[in-house]
């Protein structure tokens, strides 16, 4: 940044006057930190390409449950028998859950 050096210099005193003025100002602008959009209405305004998925038809393959693998009390993930850090009764954690 260019610094002009003929340019008259501020005093230590002005400068934190300046500065008290300037926040004097900022306090009184009482719309200063709002914003007058509503986030929810914004959001349904936008239209996605390709995101009207009416027609679609979902259709999920579930396997049956492995001997390798359990599910997690914790995170409800399935997870390899080799992640189990924890039992409480009949639960299982993994090492993420466990603590």
């Amino acid at each position: 940044m260019a610094t002009d050096y003929d340019a008259p210099r501020k005093t230590d005193e002005e400068i934190s006057e300046d500065s008290i003025e300037a926040l004097k100002t900022r306090r009184n602008d009482k719309n200063s930190g709002k914003v007058d959009e509503d986030e929810v209405e914004a959001a349904e305004s936008f239209e996605l390409p390709g995101a009207d998925l009416s027609h679609e038809e979902l259709t999920v393959r579930v396997l049956p449950k492995q001997s390798d693998e359990f599910t997690c009390a914790g995170c409800f993930l399935v997870r390899h028998r080799s992640q189990i850090a924890e039992h409480r009764g009949n639960d299982e954690y993994c090492y993420d859950c466990a603590g």
